[in-house]
């Protein structure tokens, strides 16, 4: 099916984009073009303007700057996957665009774009919850910075406005801690049925005894987040199953304990398909959670002895 008629204008700068947002109500922002170009083709969006944006360069690029990893909103996943400071300071990030769609998904699309269409089986807005990442907007009323957790409302719900643009993502980094991120993948799409992305810091001289063998005690969890997606409308912190680490040895019983708890972080409204039901991906959670918990913690105890 072809698309249904409408404007094209490409915008050069941020505030040209914002100028045509304006001139032009309703338009669609095309980045890479993964996210909007089906969505027209199957006439389930029928704007009556598209702004690219995908030549905008002050919207590319990545960075650190102090205690903050800085992502450009049309950096490609896999940019991000291929990059030495992402899998420095945020090596989920890297691992989860690495695991998305194909290679010419990776080289088209973009974060930007990934997060702004809230799809709930994407990867990357699970991670960016788990690293407590920033998503920079700029609108009508100027520039702003909203937390995952304000950002994503639900299936492909977030809180930009109209005239709002996404233009960059950061994360804080700084600490010793290890992330990971782990997926049960559609075997057709790669999309996320259920995907799981941890953080942890290791508290303590544990990781000393891990490493070498010698003296007594386990690694003990100093701080821990997990989030979900996949299988509920946006991605989601899972509070009990970070309460059920706290302070707790860093071991295969822990992990199972806490994996066993995320039924309670799930809320009652769960997405299912023909491939995998609400109730199958429910039961098989807790498997990807405690995978990647043993992930993260491994990659903890190792940058704490680094």
């Amino acid at each position: 099916m072809f698309s249904a008629d409408f404007e094209y204008y490409r915008a050069g700068s941020v505030a040209e984009a914002g100028q045509l947002l304006a001139a032009h109500p309703g338009a669609k922002l095309l980045a890479g073009g993964h996210s909007l170009i089906p969505l027209l083709k199957l006439r389930l969006a029928a704007p009556e303007a598209v702004i690219d944006i995908g030549r905008i360069a002050e919207l590319r690029g990545i960075s650190t700057s102090g205690d903050t990893l800085r992502i450009g909103a049309l950096t490609t996943h896999a940019e991000i996957a291929a990059s030495a400071d992402v899998k420095q300071h945020a090596a989920a990030l890297a691992e989860a665009a690495g695991q998305i769609g194909d290679p010419a998904v990776r080289n088209r699309g973009t974060i930007g774009g990934n997060v702004a269409h809230a799809d709930p089986a994407s990867d990357l807005p699970t991670v960016l919850a788990a690293l407590g990442a920033t998503l920079h907007v700029t609108g009508p009323e100027g520039e702003r910075a909203v937390g995952v957790a304000d950002f994503f409302r639900g299936v492909m719900m977030t809180s930009l406005g109209e005239r709002d643009l996404v233009t960059s993502i950061q994360i804080p980094v700084g600490g010793k801690r290890g992330t990971a991120y782990v997926k049960y993948s559609h075997p057709a799409s790669r999309y996320a049925v259920i995907g799981v992305a941890a953080s942890i810091t290791v508290a303590g001289r544990g990781w000393l005894s891990a490493l070498t063998g010698q003296g007594k005690g386990d690694p003990t969890c100093g701080e821990a987040a997990v989030a979900i997606g996949g299988l509920v409308p946006a991605p989601t912190r899972c509070g009990a199953v970070e309460g059920a680490l706290a302070g707790q040895a860093l071991t295969s019983e822990t992990f199972a304990a806490a994996s066993d708890a995320v039924g309670g972080d799930l809320g009652g409204d769960l997405l299912g398909d023909v491939f995998a039901s609400a109730e199958y991906r429910k039961a098989v959670s807790p498997v990807y959670v405690r995978r990647a918990l043993a992930a993260a913690a491994e990659r903890a105890t190792a940058e704490q002895a680094g």
